[in-house]
């Protein structure tokens, strides 16, 4: 009694390692399952980042015309190499220091203008806000909306806080109010109109002698931030393109590791018996076309050469991998309890079971159907004249 005692004794201790064993590649492939969850999950946000930057670009219309010189320069080339994003934007950085460099050229040209207008002898009414509670003018804040000053247009010019001028058509606007405002508020027979009217032409005559550097410039900045907003369009591009290649890469390595746990899994379980590929074969006979032919689809996915859309199609249960013939298990079974639950909403309803027999789809499907089950019928017929032998 005691040798078999023993025996019993390893063969449960066999039993016990065995299972153990399981229970750790159970485990193991939990957690490589879960770390590609959380892959597909970050996948999915860079994925929507990419489409959402494509949707954008496609809505978004440049600042830059079709015809334009620039894009037809970009349009040569192609071929070359597209800075990335961070470069972009220190290049736009550079830009924008060097525009306002020549920006504070032109102010400081503009300067010596109004210091020639506010040197005139008939200047000093402009100087200063209007006094207008000391001059008692109750309606002047009625008649002027935006009363203006050369005092103010002196502050804002020297102004380090970012409330200064952008640019030069800015003061000068200002200018213009100045002289416009005392023109609107007095009649144009008092003094004080004929004066701003006197030195709001002496101001247009000067300004006209400037206005083809600020107008060359302003062609400047336009041109350069329509580059800038394409290069740096294109460098977004490029790193959006490079993270879709990257993506793909990352998703075809998930499919391989999908494919080895796969294989893990199905070596770990029985192998499919004759009497289960008979049903298998049966079942597939009872589903609707449209989940007939995704059940093709299945079988075409491990085996290339299978072509799941052509007019004669020969399925061998017995010839499919055991992966296959477990997917499609798994498949036909949800098909099946869908179609059931699917009858049983539509309570026998005869007519409209015959307005869709009568539709041409309805019966190209039924048609493709019935030639698909013959064919896995022929196929199985074959191998059952086979087996004696």
């Amino acid at each position: 009694m005691e040798p078999m005692d023993a025996s019993i004794s390893d063969t449960r201790n066999m039993e016990t390692g065995k299972n153990q064993g399981n229970a750790a590649q159970v485990e193991s492939l939990k957690s490589r399952v879960d770390d590609i969850f959380t892959k597909v999950d970050k996948l999915e946000q860079r994925v929507n980042e990419v489409e959402q930057f494509y949707l954008t670009a496609s809505k978004k219309q440049l600042n830059v015309s079709k015809g334009s010189s620039i894009v037809k320069d970009k349009d040569k080339d192609k071929e070359r190499h597209v800075a990335s994003v961070k470069k972009q934007q220190q290049d736009a950085s550079r830009r924008e220091a060097a525009a306002a460099k020549r920006m504070q050229e032109l102010m400081r040209q503009f300067g010596t203008i109004l210091r020639q207008i506010t040197q005139h002898k008939w200047a000093w009414p402009f100087m200063q806000p209007v006094d207008v509670e000391g001059l008692g003018l109750h309606d002047y804040y009625e008649v002027i909306e935006k009363p203006m000053d050369f005092s103010t247009i002196k502050n804002k010019m020297e102004a380090k806080d970012g409330a200064g001028y952008k640019n030069v058509r800015e003061i000068c606007a200002d200018v213009r109010l100045v002289f416009k405002n005392a023109m609107k508020y007095n009649d144009e027979r008092r003094d004080v109109h004929v004066m701003a009217k006197t030195l709001l032409g002496k101001f247009e005559e000067k300004w006209l002698q400037l206005l083809p550097k600020v107008a060359e410039e302003d062609k400047r900045r336009e041109e350069e931030e329509a580059e800038a907003q394409l290069d740096m369009h294109l460098a977004q591009e490029a790193a959006h393109a490079k993270m879709a290649r990257d993506i793909s890469n990352e998703l075809f390595e998930i499919d391989m590791h999908l494919d080895d746990i796969r294989e893990i899994i199905v070596q770990k379980c029985r192998k499919t018996s004759t009497e289960e590929k008979r049903k298998l074969g049966a079942a597939l006979s009872r589903l609707s076309a449209e989940d007939l032919s995704k059940a093709l689809e299945i079988v075409a996915q491990s085996n290339p050469s299978f072509q799941a859309t052509a007019e004669e199609v020969h399925l061998d249960i017995d010839a499919q991998r055991e992966s296959t013939l477990w997917r499609l298990k798994f498949f036909v079974k949800d098909a099946l309890e869908i179609q059931g639950k699917s009858s049983a909403s539509m309570g026998g309803n005869n007519t409209a079971t015959t307005t869709n027999n009568n539709h041409p789809t309805t019966n190209n499907n039924s048609k493709r159907k019935k030639e698909i089950c013959d064919a896995i019928a022929k196929t199985a017929k074959k191998k059952n004249k086979k087996a004696p032998s």
